[in-house]
């Protein structure tokens, strides 16, 4: 097979040769991407690799000979540059597994429908798979003359391009003490995540509400991921509960949440309403009600993810009077959600994934 240099080559790896069928049927009709190749376990995965030309691995995790979890390494040592997304069934030692990886270094993951009626019944899976090889693989499209990353979802995924500007807003003159800090992020979120709470070292005395992109179970695994990483309570939120400082709480999967004022509380409420920014759990309504009830006491952070989720949202928190900051292009998986805040000069800060814990956890102990 002949592969464009302007081509996106994924490499399909699956122990079912139906599955391996039919991903490689759903890419075949879009040209910006390759099947260059089809194997059965991580051990031919990782020859392939080593091969050459692949830049999207879609990497089964259950597979005889060698696994998903235990290939990944392997794949990322002969090939730095390879995105990998892992793909699993939606099963609570999946998302277990799949957590894992993320940590490990795999760029993303999609759950597989459960039987091959349901992969192909429905073009949600397609979608979605052709926007994350497709965002992964931006900068490789971005040299060719070939149509944008939004084509995968029509619309549905407006590429910030790389390099665009930033634009810093000015701090404000009196600086307010943060009472709430806010999370949101989506692909590459669950790593970003760990490494930012490892940076806050448990220094804050305020609720911490997250938002990260993710279906139901694997929210309940992130959530007790986070738990480690910050050696403070985490947790999946609760409708009704009131938040408490010093506790973290995570959206759970398929649920909108925000927060409502009970008296002197602020209770979580959460609600199945229609999916915003094509998402649910979104931080856009998260954001919406931290800014009613908050205003100029919060303090939101924007991480790696596609797509603008967090921008409008975001904008209603500094008409607040409340700040938001965002990690950089360079380190983000992709620079969409946090690259839309940055753009749009609504940030006070944007910076590394490895500065943002510290930074953050200095700005919790300033202010009147």
């Amino acid at each position: 097979m002949n592969n464009s240099n302007s081509s996106i080559n994924v490499l399909i790896v699956d122990d079912s040769a139906v599955v391996r069928g039919l991903i490689s049927r759903m890419l075949a009709d879009d040209p910006n991407v390759v099947v260059a190749a089809t194997v059965s376990d991580g051990s031919q995965a990782v020859k392939r690799v080593k091969a050459g030309d692949i830049d999207i691995v879609v990497l089964d995790i259950e597979m005889p000979v060698l696994d998903g979890l235990s290939a990944l390494p392997q794949i990322l040592e002969a090939s730095p540059s390879t995105k990998v997304i892992m793909a699993s069934a939606l099963t609570m030692k999946n998302a277990e597994i799949s957590l894992k990886a993320l940590e490990a270094g795999a760029a993303d993951y999609i759950t597989k429908p459960s039987t091959s009626r349901e992969m192909t019944g429905g073009k949600d899976f397609k979608q979605d798979l052709l926007e994350k090889i497709k965002v992964l693989g931006q900068s490789k499209l971005a040299k060719g003359a070939v149509t944008g990353v939004a084509d995968a979802g029509k619309s549905r995924v407006p590429s910030i391009k790389y390099g665009a500007p930033v634009s810093l807003r000015p701090p404000p003159r009196l600086v307010v003490k943060p009472r709430i800090l806010v999370i949101g992020s989506s692909t590459g979120g669950p790593q970003a995540l760990m490494t930012f709470f490892k940076g806050l070292d448990g220094n804050f005395d305020i609720p911490v509400l997250v938002t990260q992109h993710m279906p139901p179970n694997f929210t309940k695994i992130l959530a007790q991921h986070i738990s480690k990483s910050a050696g403070v309570p985490a947790a999946e939120a609760k409708h009704g509960e009131i938040i408490e400082p010093g506790n973290i709480y995570v959206a759970p999967g398929d649920f909108h949440m925000l927060l409502e004022e009970d008296g002197n509380d602020r209770r979580i409420s959460l609600n199945q309403n229609p999916p915003v920014n094509y998402c649910r759990p979104a931080v856009d309504p998260m954001l919406d009600s931290i800014a009613k009830i908050y205003g100029s006491k919060a303090l939101v952070v924007i991480l790696t993810g596609m797509g603008y989720d967090g921008l409008k949202g975001g904008e209603g928190i500094v008409a607040a009077g409340g700040r938001v900051i965002a990690q950089d292009e360079n380190t983000s998986v992709v620079w969409g959600m946090p690259g839309a805040v940055a753009s749009a000069g609504i940030c006070t800060e944007v910076l590394p994934i490895e500065k943002l814990g510290p930074y953050v956890a200095g700005q919790l102990g300033r202010g009147i």
